[in-house]
């Protein structure tokens, strides 16, 4: 493990866990909530909101103390006692307790985690009571809460104390799917879910994390967040992403397409000049080119990488070039330092297309702090995402403004007066307040795309005829997918492996044909040799960020017996 993995859990249960327990309004402690949908009620965070609610003190009381108490740290048989209990869950960082309602509203019994920052990155269940009467709601609560930690906190394991369970707590975690592993230190049982849930259902290639952080920020947006307050999320969106990529100035947009529309048109770039982009990436990177009259040229990708190949664009380069849009593809880095080497002896601008790279790494910078512009993507297949939306970056002043005219519509600020053709690409306040939303979180998302992948080696170590795509030497890469190439000797040609993982409940996309292939350019181009193989050969298998381990195993071994079948 690494300690990149170890801190940012740390920092993720801190941080979150505060976030809930800081809710003051009943209103929040609703947005924050955890839907129970079969029991139709919710989980809602025990938070500051409570500290002076007295019959919340009094059903303490009578939970502990008459009701069904599972796994109580401290039991709490007294008013004085239960204020006691109150105070703690709310002081200490690492505990955090969910209030169970039924479907009427009615508070009905707690349940949550405790002994959650260690570096084991294990979640302890622990403080479950109920009213006697709850039924069924409380398991339903405890398996809601299980799904709710691994896909929005992704510790490793789950467990609980051996001297808090009682037989009627076995029997409910047995209920859940959870088998004994082996009793520790400190009277420490852990319990982790049993194996054989995985491809019961199709396993898809991608898929977000949504938190009570997102829910809450777009309630709120879209309840407040009109007229004077109309661009509170977007401001702080942009500022933050600004800042947690490194540059100086951020523009919310409707899409990566329009990011890159822009940039290509505030830099002057139109009829009769050349843009090179790579031969494998999503039609979008072309086609902003297009958009402003000028001509895709398209290069050749690395074998190993599969990103943008320097020596490739220096063979592209012409008088007529104007700029060079190189690919973080699949959340990998490029060749930075000899792209803009290039660039700077040849004149040209660099548009950095990081649409699926968000937190990536080159040399220890940010994806996007390179060129003279960037854009990101949040596309609801991305890391972070807002259903649709994009940014556009850039650290030059004078280009900032040339580019906010133009995504104003071309107008004079304050006035309605239009000083220049303009563009329409804007993100609404109520998008911005969920990728505000992931953007806090984007860290925690990053470590565990990392860590699906690092189940990807495990499950495919020895497995012949596939190759994995990895991060470039000098990078890191959020491996936004996890992506192999199908070997010239396989039994089996891409497309085949595809159908038969499908038919297996295993969703899988192939990776982008070289591009240079579609009948819509004006320049008719054929495919450099690189990319055309691996737009043949390569695939994206299930990457979605709250992907469970035996998931994924299940995906390798499915490779691995249709390989070898």
């Amino acid at each position: 493990m690494s300690n990149d993995r170890l801190t940012t859990y740390q920092k993720t249960i801190t941080k979150e866990f505060e976030f809930l327990k800081e809710t003051l309004k009943i209103e929040d402690a609703f947005a924050k909530s955890l839907d129970l949908p079969a029991g139709g009620g919710m989980l809602t965070p025990m938070c500051r909101l409570y500290e002076d609610d007295e019959d919340l003190i009094r059903q303490l009381v009578e939970w502990h103390r008459d009701g069904t108490v599972v796994l109580p740290a401290h039991p709490a048989e007294s008013a004085v006692e239960a204020r006691s209990w109150l105070k703690d869950v709310l002081g200490t960082a690492d505990r955090l307790v969910f209030l169970v309602l039924d479907k009427h509203g009615k508070r009905v019994g707690h349940a949550g985690f405790s002994r959650c920052l260690n570096s084991e990155l294990t979640m302890e269940l622990d403080d479950v009571a109920a009213d006697a009467a709850s039924g069924g709601l409380l398991s339903e609560a405890l398996e809601v809460l299980i799904h709710w930690a691994r896909t929005t906190l992704w510790p490793d394991a789950v467990a609980a104390r051996a001297s808090d369970l009682n037989s009627e707590a076995l029997t409910l975690l047995g209920r859940l799917g959870f088998g004994t592993v082996q009793a520790q230190a400190e009277n420490r049982l852990f319990l982790q879910p049993v194996a054989g849930k995985a491809g019961k259902t199709m396993i898809l290639t991608a898929g977000p994390s949504i938190s009570a952080r997102e829910a809450s920020y777009a309630y709120k947006a879209a309840k407040y967040g009109w007229n004077n307050q109309w661009s509170h999320y977007l401001k702080a969106f942009e500022s933050n992403f600004a800042g947690y990529i490194g540059v100086k100035h951020a523009m919310a947009t409707s899409s990566c397409t329009g990011a890159l529309h822009i940039a290509l048109k505030a830099l002057g770039i139109g009829s009769g000049d050349e843009v090179i982009v790579p031969d494998i990436t999503w039609v979008a990177t072309a086609n902003a080119v297009l958009y402003v009259g000028a001509t895709p040229i398209f290069a050749d990708i690395d074998r190993n990488t599969w990103l943008l190949d320097p020596a490739s664009v220096k063979a592209k380069i012409t008088p007529r070039t104007k700029a060079i849009i190189p690919v973080h593809l699949y959340g990998h880095a490029c060749d930075m330092e000899r792209l803009l080497a290039l660039a700077k002896q040849h004149n040209l601008y660099v548009i950095e297309d990081a649409a699926p790279s968000i937190g990536a790494e080159y040399k220890g910078r940010r994806t996007g702090s390179f060129g003279h512009f960037s854009g990101f993507s949040f596309q609801g297949a991305k890391l972070a995402v807002t259903g649709e939306g994009g940014m556009l970056l850039t650290n030059d002043e004078s280009l900032y403004k040339r580019a906010y005219a133009i995504w104003d519509q071309g107008r004079t600020p304050g006035t309605f007066w239009i000083e220049t053709n303009g563009l329409k690409y804007k993100m609404s306040n109520v998008q911005a307040a969920i990728g505000l939303g992931q953007l806090e979180r984007n860290d925690e998302m990053v470590e565990a795309k990392r860590r699906i992948f690092r189940w990807y080696e495990q499950g495919l170590a020895g497995v012949p005829h596939v190759r994995l795509n990895c991060e470039p030497a000098g990078t890191r890469s959020i491996y936004w997918m996890t992506s192999i190439l199908v070997e010239e000797s396989s039994p089996l040609s891409r497309d085949q492996l595809a159908q038969k993982l499908k038919a297996r409940n295993v969703d899988t996309r192939p990776v982008f044909p070289a591009i240079s292939q579609y009948p819509i350019w004006p320049l008719k181009q054929s495919p450099p040799p690189v990319a055309k193989f691996v737009g043949d050969h390569g695939m994206n298998l299930p990457s979605g960020v709250c992907l469970r381990q035996d998931e994924v195993f299940y995906v390798c071994e499915e490779i691995k017996q249709a390989l070898t079948a």
